[in-house]
């Protein structure tokens, strides 16, 4: 999806106009279009995407939340910049609207477990109860089956490896994160720590938190300090 229809879809959804997305935006790069298989990325735990150097994806991990959600996809807008949010199940349950808000801004939505357990410390038929409802809810919500999974804390099993691949739904990893789930961090707190990690991989998938306060308000900061250090935003899609 081009930057012309991006801000297209966010002038619909309210949320920013055409003359908004300046070549002083952040903005979207390219989009990668992925197949709803079971691959697994991010270098961190599996083989990275495909991307360039000095390009970046933007995720978002626990919500939607009605109380910083939609502050994040304000500042998302804002730069008209795009990213996929990994959902916990219920709260796409208590929010449906929200997250519907999410993808017709032109984002898009994956799961990441019912409850966010520490899956490990469940039993099999436990840790495939949880997905089973998560993939419910995504259905309910959306339509559709949902194509992608991020396991909660990265806390990866057997047991799920298996059901996701027999499902063909992605897992996604992570490159670099910014550790904010602290309710006591700052915007400077998260920048160095944003600044840290790109310093260290040169890019790759981010994982950020829309629940989290202080991640919310800091994020104009974060995407303007993306754009001052040259990075090109990568949205990814599935088929």
């Amino acid at each position: 999806m081009n930057i012309a229809i991006t801000c297209l879809l966010m002038a619909l959804a309210g949320t920013a106009s055409a003359a908004d997305c300046g070549a002083d935006k952040l903005g979207t790069a390219r989009t990668i279009t992925l197949k709803r298989e079971a691959a697994l990325y991010g270098a961190l735990q599996h083989a990275p995407l495909p991307l360039k150097k000095g390009e970046v994806v933007l995720t978002f991990d626990d919500g939607p939340v009605p109380e910083t959600t939609p502050l994040v996809l304000k500042a998302l807008a804002d730069q008209c910049a795009q990213a996929t949010f990994f959902m916990v199940g219920s709260h796409l349950e208590k929010s449906p609207g929200l997250a519907r808000r999410v993808v017709a801004e032109g984002h898009t939505a994956g799961v990441h477990s019912q409850t966010h357990p520490h899956l490990a410390s469940m039993s099999a038929p436990e840790q495939l109860a949880d997905l089973h409802q998560v993939q419910a809810a995504y259905q309910t919500v959306f339509g559709k089956a949902t194509p992608a999974y991020r396991f909660p804390y990265l806390e990866e099993t057997p047991t799920m490896l298996a059901a996701l691949k027999e499902a063909g739904i992605t897992v996604m990893s992570i490159d670099l994160g910014i550790n904010d789930w602290l309710p006591e961090d700052t915007t400077d707190i998260l920048v160095q720590r944003l600044i840290k990690s790109l310093d260290a991989t040169g890019g790759g998938i981010i994982l950020m938190h829309d629940v989290n306060v202080p991640t919310a308000q800091a994020l104009p900061v974060l995407l303007k300090l993306l754009k001052q250090r040259g990075y090109s935003v990568v949205h990814l899609e599935w088929n």
